[in-house]
């Protein structure tokens, strides 16, 4: 059995402003050419497929073109999509009944349904509607367990964690009971504890204070592989040979430009184990900083930098290997008219320039007049009310007030304490 995984598409993305359709359209040839030389018995898309719940005519056209491709190249593979945070899942589940007549299974939302018992019933997850079984061409058999990204109205328990655990759990336990002999793949889409994520720009949506974190961690029952969207770097979960996230197809920030992207084919064996393979893809348009390190150049070396690093644009237009762009600058070496003239230079290059990045170095605050180490509430109640707005002033804004500033704060301090009422 054979399969291929992959999740956040975000199609819809802009890219500091760019529209990517063109780039999504790249990875879907490219994916296709994967699928008509692997022959896969399944794809697996988890989560993510749309950059926003309310993506574009032209977001959607994209979407279903590559879904009439695919299963036109290769009808006996069964899609298997489901939705993600950034998805809306009424949307993307609408169509679900007219795709499922084309081998496709939407699952956008977690359904509930009516259990009967003897003081009367009530309403639980429907957890037979996320058993999809698949049928390879050899008749061999899996069963893929799709799960959408579980939102806080269908995870109810005391934490997000042991909510998401509790059903994760419970929809394994019941795909064994139901299909004993069959090898079990899941597909889900959450932050799992432990991901590396960005330091810096992180793109994914994440929930402040880890809320929305997930830890398995000793979880023995588990699928027999979980293949997982939501983060965008591709690795392994929770140090498991048992659980992935694939990644994103593109990179979201320039803090991923380093990220592999690409598919995982999985190939399911006697026994139940899983082999994975990468399959790599490389964007249609590579992501550039320059300078590369921290390195601090005068315009006019930035300049040469950028004219050695850059191709020109043919006839004035960029063609399609044209690369995203991030400039650093110091701001002590280059003024206004040398941005200026560096955006005009590039214009000339094979490039679009997202975003000019001022890089100003951090002020020392114990060389400022007046500054001392606060160790104690006297110390802070006995200091002078301008040293501490002046260094208040320097750790928001990054600069020493002028001269003129400090005069005027003078006066205004001084005004105050004539205005205040004799003790």
């Amino acid at each position: 059995m054979k399969i291929i995984a992959t999740s956040d598409w975000h199609i819809g993305n802009l890219f500091h402003g760019n529209d990517r359709l063109s780039e999504h359209k790249h990875f879907f040839t490219w994916l296709l050419s994967q699928i008509e030389q692997q022959k896969p018995d399944a794809l697996l898309v988890a989560g993510d497929i749309f950059d926003n719940g309310n993506p574009s005519a032209d977001a959607q056209s994209a979407y279903y073109e590559f879904l009439a491709d695919a299963t036109q190249l290769c009808a006996s593979m069964q899609i298997i999509i489901t939705a993600g945070n950034h998805d809306s899942a009424n949307r993307l589940e609408a169509p679900r009944s007219l795709l499922a007549r084309h081998n496709v299974d939407i699952r956008g939302k977690v359904h509930r349904c009516w259990i009967q018992s003897d003081e009367g019933g009530c309403w639980d997850i429907d957890y037979d509607d996320l058993m999809i079984p698949v049928t390879g061409e050899d008749d061999e058999k899996v069963v893929v367990l799709a799960v959408p990204y579980l939102r806080g109205d269908v995870v109810q328990n005391a934490s997000y964690s042991q909510g998401v655990n509790t059903i994760l759990q419970e929809l394994t336990k019941r795909a064994r009971e139901k299909y004993p002999e069959m090898p079990l793949v899941m597909m889900a889409h959450m932050y799992a504890n432990g991901a590396d994520i960005a330091k810096t720009d992180a793109s994914e949506k994440l929930v402040i204070g880890g809320q929305e974190e997930v830890d398995m961690d000793g979880w023995k029952e588990h699928p027999d592989y979980l293949t997982c969207g939501h983060i965008h770097k591709r690795q392994h979960i929770w140090n498991t040979d048992w659980a992935r996230y694939t990644g994103s197809i593109l990179p979201m920030s320039f803090a991923e430009k380093e990220y592999h992207h690409g598919v995982d084919l999985i190939t399911i064996t006697e026994g139940h184990k899983a082999k994975v393979e990468f399959l790599e893809y490389t964007p249609q348009h590579k992501l550039l900083i320059l300078p590369q390190n921290d390195e601090e150049l005068t315009p006019k070396k930035l300049h040469s930098l950028i004219d050695k690093e850059l191709a020109d644009r043919t006839d004035g237009k960029l063609d399609e290997e044209f690369v995203y762009l991030l400039v650093k600058v110091k701001l002590e070496k280059v003024s206004n008219d040398d941005i200026k003239e560096l955006e005009a230079f590039i214009e000339t290059k094979n490039a679009v320039l997202c975003k000019i990045q001022k890089i100003v170095p951090q002020i020392d605050l114990s060389t400022i007049a007046g500054s001392i180490h606060i160790q104690s509430v006297d110390d802070i109640l006995n200091r002078d009310p301008l040293d501490t707005i002046k260094e208040t002033f320097v750790v928001k804004h990054n600069v020493e007030m002028s001269e003129h500033q400090v005069e005027m704060l003078k006066k205004l301090l001084e005004e105050i304490n004539d205005e205040a009422p004799n003790e």
